[in-house]
């Protein structure tokens, strides 16, 4: 008998309703269009727009996020001092496509920013966000910039799945 995964951390549905989504984000480049995210966020009191976009930046020019099918997911190198709690993860719409030196050539339309407290917290987040960007049934509503509502119900329904 198959034991059901446990869920660390938090879920997926939990970090998307911290962080957002951002419709029609503008910039040409992968820095422009951080840069334009970030500012848009809606941040917790405990972490500063500056420390994030430059801890976002530094990630990018060690090796760029893009993980295929259109998808960026820029995040830290390195936690961030705040809480559980505060953890997030932004959806992030382009308003134009953008190469990111993705690995199958496929410029960037959506971002999936990733903020975590922790090591093993940002892991298990990287694992759930690059786990939904291989389902056909998520990436079918990125690509149509589904409203939020609709994501964070589909995200829920697959994520009950696992239980």
């Amino acid at each position: 008998m198959q034991k059901a995964r446990k869920m660390i951390g938090k879920t997926l549905t939990e970090l998307v309703k911290n962080g957002g989504i951002i419709e029609n984000i503008p910039g040409n480049s992968a820095k422009e269009a951080l840069t334009h995210s970030v500012n848009a966020l809606t941040l917790p009191q405990s972490l500063d727009r500056e420390t994030l976009l430059k801890a976002v930046l530094e990630r990018e020019t060690l090796m760029p996020t893009s993980i295929g099918n259109g998808i960026a997911a820029p995040h830290p190198r390195n936690p961030l001092s705040i809480t559980d709690s505060e953890e997030f993860v932004a959806i992030g719409f382009l308003k134009n496509p953008i190469d990111w030196q993705a690995l199958d050539n496929i410029p960037v339309e959506t971002m999936m920013l990733i903020v975590s407290s922790s090591a093993k917290s940002h892991l298990h987040t990287l694992s759930r966000v690059h786990f939904f960007c291989q389902q056909e049934q998520f990436l079918k509503l990125l690509r149509n910039h589904a409203s939020k509502d609709e994501i964070l119900e589909t995200i829920a329904c697959i994520e009950k799945e696992w239980k």
